[in-house]
């Protein structure tokens, strides 16, 4: 889970594809940023000259030999309106990768991967990674709808992959604490990313919480590198900074009642 050194670079956008109704994909050359990169990190991006505040976006694959970074970014406001609407060609001023990383223990053979939503993002780096290293990696994915759900040409290749939808559109009908026992049982180790109520869902059912879980938080950055503290949050440990400390953290280690809303 440690931390590398960020760049500050001006990468060049390679392509930009809507994924899904709200969803954009970005592609972008930067070698160095490419080449550190571990799932889970992160980048911030300067989204135009009117807007102060970069943006946090999780990265979603990462290919030294190519020097290339993937993004999946949800459309939510100003800076990531702009985002979506550049084109190849252009350059992006990106600083990253920052943060730490999911950690893959060496004597785990079978990985269990939970995303809701967006949470895909980083656990699409982490499943590649994953499946370089020879593990058995399943991969269970949530959304309120099947037209929510991330398209099968955007999922990572993994041994299996299990979908649910709140409306019962597509696969399962649920969340993906409904999946069934089977698909928690075997495995050595978990690995989530999504929203809060997911996250609290997972830490009381008893199948996730006697397992090794880590997750990735979500939260609002406003610098991204430990300067501002407004991405602060309590732990066992004491308070953290999920922009430095995080985004992943070992389940057990988050005192869930102080979390506020994300």
């Amino acid at each position: 889970m440690l931390n590398t050194k960020p760049s500050l670079v001006s990468a060049t956008v390679l392509s930009n594809e809507v994924v899904m109704p709200g969803v954009f994909s970005l592609r972008l050359y930067c070698p160095e940023i490419a080449a550190a990169a571990r799932p889970g990190q992160f980048v911030m991006l300067k989204c135009g000259e009117s807007l102060l505040l970069r943006r946090p976006i999780s990265i979603s694959d990462a290919n030294a030999p190519s020097g290339q970074i993937g993004l999946m970014i949800a459309l939510i406001g100003k800076g990531t309106d702009w985002l979506s609407r550049r084109q190849p060609g252009e350059e992006l001023d990106v600083l990253g990768p920052l943060g730490n990383s999911f950690e893959i223990d060496d004597r785990a053979e079978r990985l269990l991967l939970v995303a809701g939503g967006m949470g895909i993002a980083p656990l699409n780096f982490l499943a590649n990674k994953a499946a370089a290293l020879g593990k058995n990696v399943t991969l269970i994915l949530g959304a309120r709808t099947g037209e929510l759900l991330c398209p099968s040409s955007h999922l990572p290749d993994v041994n299996e992959c299990v979908l649910c939808t709140e409306d019962a559109s597509v696969g399962i009908k649920g969340r993906v604490t409904d999946c069934p026992d089977a698909h928690v049982e075997m495995v050595q180790q978990i690995f989530a990313c999504g929203p809060l109520p997911m996250y609290r869902a997972l830490a009381k059912d008893p199948r996730f919480k006697n397992k090794p879980m880590q997750l990735s938080l979500e939260v609002r950055m406003a610098c991204g590198i430990g300067l501002c503290y407004g991405c602060t949050v309590n732990t066992r440990q004491g308070l953290k900074q999920v922009c430095q400390d995080g985004p992943v953290f070992e389940a057990q280690d988050i005192l869930w009642q102080e979390l506020a809303d994300l």
